[in-house]
């Protein structure tokens, strides 16, 4: 169980998993960072594939945002023993992203999401920290912003053709702040899918600001699939 492989949802590449990666790294773990294109879940299933093969025995595999997709259907690969997701989707069988956020609650945050430019999705810059970042610096989540990953309109449509979390257990972290996906829906996805649940107080982008926390998860994940495989 020490193979750990991270990936990051829309708008955003793999880079901010650095401060989680360099936590995991301190205590001894593989880690690896699958940079996904996010133009289609078939593709970002495809490339986290060719990451999970590189690896040398059993991974947890752990996802953020639309990351969480991509684990979900991803983690049906055989050397998936665990899944962590990171305030993210956890589609059913049939679902996408896009099916998921068709009809929000109301009073629930509405992403500053502009409207599809040549089949992708960027979020307001000007709006990009309060709905994605609020708790990371803004100097920082200035960056974020005018470093947006063009996210493919594909993406989102993208449909599970079978839950990897129906067969392997899984953990969720709930980001209780988060204006992105609503901590309501987070506690409704993480219940269906029967994972075991933290709540932390914080933005969308809480792997960038408090990797420990992420980082203690993933952990928690892994010592506790090691005490199932020795007992």
């Amino acid at each position: 169980m020490n193979n750990i492989v991270l990936v990051h949802g829309g708008f955003v590449d793999g880079s901010g998993w650095e401060g989680v990666y360099r936590t995991l790294k301190k205590g001894g773990y593989n880690v690896s960072i699958v940079q996904n294109p996010t133009l289609s879940l078939a593709d970002d299933v495809a490339v986290t594939k060719r990451t999970l093969a590189s690896q040398d025995g059993p991974v947890i595999l752990v996802g953020h945002s639309y990351g969480g997709a991509v684990i979900t259907e991803a983690g049906n690969d055989p050397r998936v023993v665990g899944l962590v997701y990171i305030t993210a989707f956890a589609p059913d069988k049939g679902e996408s992203v896009a099916t998921l956020i068709k009809d929000p609650p109301p009073g629930a945050p509405v992403p500053p999401i502009l409207p599809p430019q040549d089949g992708y999705l960027f979020l307001d810059r000007g709006k990009f920290r309060a709905s994605f970042a609020a708790d990371v610096d803004a100097e920082r989540a200035a960056f974020m912003a005018d470093s947006q990953v063009p996210w493919g309109v594909e993406a989102l449509s993208g449909k599970i053709s079978e839950p990897a979390w129906k067969a392997k257990p899984s953990w969720y972290m709930i980001a209780t702040e988060d204006n992105m996906i609503p901590p309501d829906a987070q506690r409704s996805m993480s219940k269906r899918a029967g994972s075991t649940v933290v709540e932390v107080k914080g933005s969308h982008a809480i792997y960038v600001s408090q990797p420990e926390a992420v980082a203690a998860l993933i952990e928690q994940a892994a010592k506790s699939l090691k005490t199932s495989a020795a007992a």
